[in-house]
């Protein structure tokens, strides 16, 4: 019986461990590690820094470009804060400044600690661009050194222009939800409309200066941190699942996730992205949702 057990066993052990790789493979998808990224040419990768200047002057990864901040891609008027910026010339002047274009590997990272973490904003803006080869770094600058990596300092060299025209630019309208298509859609029941800003601000705080407290009407509330670790780490796929489940987020569902500019909810598209949800970004978000008298909100 010793040998039946022992292939039973080794078969056991097999697909548990096919079953890890499945599932590290499902929370891995749009992440990249420092040791991928370290593989990849030079010339066929653009590594972006989206923190502070002071941040990236103090320390990077080397032959990461400044990507400056979301607002810099965004509407500057009250009235559409948080909006990006669809204007295509505009975007691709903006584009070319840092070296992205369509055929490269982009490799975005943040600070995985930061209440707004705007490499997901990033990640969701070039998706929505059209770029298909576009990737965060797993635990960013603090797990680029965590392996042993060097830093660079200082101002970092210039990027090399891209070449991007404003017919490159090819937008998915599938990544993006604005206040007329959620409105159209409040009473469908495979829609779920996910709040992920603070508890407090879900039932009316108003900390950013929106026009009204409240949330969208149905939303159910997730906090975007509730899908990483206190280290910023994204948590394993049982976790997540179970942490949809009990908001009763099944898989077939199409996710629209705000906040209060976009930038937060951009973090928690990009988990629903690799979770392989069908989802959408409201950019506008609560700032937008909030200034529409017309438009209806809950407090409860």
């Amino acid at each position: 019986m010793k040998p039946i057990w022992g292939v039973a066993g080794l078969m056991l052990l097999l697909c548990f461990g096919t079953a890890q790789a499945r599932e590290k493979a499902e929370t891995t998808r749009f992440l990249m590690s420092p040791q991928q990224l370290q593989k990849l040419p030079h010339d066929q990768r653009v590594i972006l820094d989206t923190r502070s200047r002071f941040q990236y002057m103090w320390g990077h990864v080397p032959g990461a470009v400044f990507a400056g901040g979301w607002m810099d891609y965004s509407l500057d008027d009250r009235e559409r804060r948080g909006q990006l910026n669809r204007d295509k010339t505009f975007l691709a002047k903006k584009l070319n400044a840092i070296g992205a274009s369509p055929e490269k590997t982009l490799v975005i990272y943040g600070d995985p600690k930061d209440k707004w973490r705007e490499d997901g904003r990033f990640f969701w803006m070039f998706e929505f661009l059209g770029f298909k080869k576009v990737y965060l770094l797993d635990r960013g600058l603090e797990g680029w050194t965590a392996a042993g990596l060097p830093v660079e300092r200082g101002p970092g060299g210039d990027s090399k222009p891209g070449n991007l025209t404003p017919q490159d630019i090819r937008f998915d309208l599938d990544t993006a939800a604005d206040q007329d298509w959620i409105r159209q859609r409040l009473e469908q029941t495979d829609l779920a409309i996910i709040d992920n800003r603070e508890t407090d601000e879900f039932h009316g705080a108003t900390p950013y200066g929106s026009e009204r407290g409240g949330h969208i009407p149905k939303a159910r509330h997730i906090d975007w941190r509730d899908f990483f670790d206190t280290e910023g780490q994204l948590k394993p796929v049982n976790i997540l699942t179970t942490l949809l489940e009990k908001h009763r987020i099944r898989p077939g569902m199409e996710i629209v996730v705000y906040c209060t500019g976009g930038v937060r909810s951009a973090m928690a598209y990009f988990v629903f992205r690799t979770l392989g949800y069908k989802v959408r970004n409201y950019d506008g978000s609560w700032w937008d949702w909030s200034h529409n008298p017309a438009l209806p909100v809950e407090t409860s």
